[in-house]
């Protein structure tokens, strides 16, 4: 599941790396960042969705990003490649922030990593600049479990963000994503990438997923992403956005093609057709 019907579940990054061996299994010799981003991350996509998005609620573009829970801050490096742009990378975790400072912006021109600030804090702070686009991609604001703490993220988020400012969320759902013990396997390059729908409690909406890596030998990295969020619903987040004060909140449904695939196309919709299993975007204006 994706949001292109066939690809990519994922969440914030987090955890250990691991380094080439005579002798070692490729699980063991596996780096799960690089797993992770070639299974998972798309920037370039995002990057096409944030200007659309911008453009149809300011008909202008965006020069200022800021990405909370960034993880390897993919998303800003691709962000700066275009002259003129800036952006901040929050996220709480060394690991996968010192992974993508040699990784990622490491592969960037000497200016574009100028361009590029990383900041080690709790996304609810006052951290950075006002911002054009605020992005929590990857459903990680599902870490906040309770109405008061996701209000008062929206509501942070909010005052982080210029006058002419956007959030960009991104939300699943569907009958497939609320059971136990689903698993969705993908190959990908020489591995194959699973996502584990692990429990869902439907009192409390409480979940469990993790992502595994299984290679040609046979090997497995079992769990090399972990997380524990509540399953939000689209009202829910919508409401609680306006209550943050945002002014508009639309939801972004991708097309379909002829064979009822996805087609990469977004567009804002008020109501639509159930699906088993989706991935739509929330974008709030400021």
């Amino acid at each position: 599941m994706s949001k292109t019907k066939d690809k990519k579940k994922a969440g914030k990054t987090g955890g250990k790396t691991g380094g080439k061996s005579v002798g070692k299994s490729l699980a063991d010799q596996a780096d799960k960042y690089k797993l992770y981003q070639k299974s998972v991350q798309e920037p370039e996509h995002e990057m096409d969705f944030f200007e659309q998005a911008y453009k149809e609620a300011f008909d202008r573009p965006a020069k200022v990003l800021r990405e909370d829970f960034c993880g390897t801050f993919a998303v800003c490096c691709e962000w700066v490649k275009q002259e003129g742009r800036t952006a901040y990378g929050v996220d709480l975790d060394d690991e996968p922030l010192n992974w993508g400072r040699a990784n990622n912006l490491a592969k960037l021109k000497p200016e574009q990593q100028e361009r590029v600030t990383l900041i080690k804090d709790d996304v609810r702070t006052n951290s950075t600049p006002k911002a054009h686009i605020l992005a929590a991609q990857n459903f990680s604001f599902w870490y906040f479990k309770t109405r008061e703490e996701l209000v008062d993220y929206f509501k942070i988020a909010h005052g982080n963000l210029a006058d002419d400012g956007i959030m960009v969320m991104d939300m699943m759902g569907g009958g497939e994503c609320i059971t136990d013990d689903q698993n969705d396997v993908r190959k990908v390059g020489n591995f194959k990438y699973i996502w584990e729908q692990a429990t869902y409690d439907p009192i409390t909406h409480d979940a469990s997923f993790y992502i595994h890596f299984k290679f040609k030998d046979g090997s497995k990295l079992k769990k090399a992403f972990e997380y524990h969020w509540r399953f939000w619903t689209i009202p829910e987040v919508r409401e609680l956005l306006e209550q943050a004060g945002f002014s508009q909140v639309h939801v972004y449904w991708e097309g379909t093609d002829k064979d009822g695939e996805g087609d990469g196309e977004w567009s804002r919709k008020t109501k639509t057709t159930s699906e088993p299993c989706w991935i739509a975007y929330i974008v709030a204006v400021k």
